[in-house]
């Protein structure tokens, strides 16, 4: 009897250890985690930028989800084993420091007071602020032609603000809480044009509602170098550039720039060189 009951408690013990074995046994990527039993990566997006980053009932759609999900790969993660996670603006650095996300691909633009926070793999696409203004309104040709006009600010953006304190001093601010909103009043005739990055404005302007209705005004007042956000030092910053001048070289990022931004004739920029940052 003595016998058996050691046998059957190192079986327990065997059992237990086994357990613990594969516990501690998860296959992980660098920059991935553990969850559910397999290796994933949390990737920062915006979830309500049409073109951009968006989350509908379909799923995750726009530029910087189809780049995000190349680097993916190349990191060895299918698009199954990707979790998305919602990055507003003001919460980017924070969701990097702690760890929230792998990377962040979020209309990001690289400035020097970001960099002090966090690293940035790209640029892997240049932007410019530019004004949305509708299709049959040929009385805006350029910034100043903002003058008088009635300008969407968006609520917490400094877009609006820059047009008037540098170009148009004259432009009658007109502050919408969301872009969907400004994008209403742009329609009805409440307010004349809305500013903000001509990528964002092109995802907008690609919309089927909108096509046709609506048109960029090619001004270029500004030059937005957007990056790959990272934890600072993190060495997932090499193996992103790597992956974003593969995504450049085989065509995927001029494919994935035309099936985002095309219907709004969006004359995009040359992909720029990893690195280039452009003032």
């Amino acid at each position: 009897m003595k016998l058996r009951k050691v046998t059957a408690a190192a079986a327990v013990v065997l059992a237990l250890s086994t357990v613990a074995t594969a516990c501690g046994s998860d296959d992980k990527n660098d920059g991935g985690s553990s969850s559910g039993g397999g290796k994933t990566i949390k990737i920062g997006i915006k979830f309500d930028q049409p073109g951009i980053g968006q989350k509908t009932p379909q799923g995750y759609s726009g530029f910087d989800v189809d780049v995000a999900t190349y680097i993916a790969k190349q990191l060895g993660y299918n698009a199954n084993q990707i979790e998305w996670k919602e990055s507003k603006s003001a919460d980017r650095e924070t969701m990097l420091q702690r760890g929230d996300v792998d990377f962040i691909a979020a209309s990001y633009s690289i400035n020097d007071e970001r960099q002090k926070k966090v690293d940035f793999a790209g640029p892997y696409l240049l932007a410019h602020q530019d004004v949305l203004v509708r299709a049959d309104d040929n009385s805006i040709k350029s910034p100043s032609d903002l003058n008088s006009k009635k300008l969407c600010s968006v609520t917490g953006s400094t877009s609006a603000q820059n047009v008037k304190d540098k170009l148009a001093p004259k432009a009658n601010l007109q502050k919408y809480p969301t872009y969907s909103a400004c994008l209403t009043g742009l329609q009805n005739g409440a307010i004349d044009a809305l500013t903000t990055d001509d990528s964002i404005l092109a995802g907008y302007a690609s919309q089927a509602a909108f096509k046709g209705k609506l048109k960029l005004g090619g001004f270029k007042m500004t030059n937005e170098n957007y990056g790959i956000g990272v934890k600072k030092g993190s060495d997932l910053k090499a193996k992103i550039n790597t992956a974003l001048e593969k995504m450049v070289s085989d065509g995927s990022w001029k494919q994935a720039v035309e099936k985002n931004f095309g219907p709004a004739n969006y004359k995009y920029e040359p992909a720029p060189k990893i690195g280039n940052i452009v003032q």
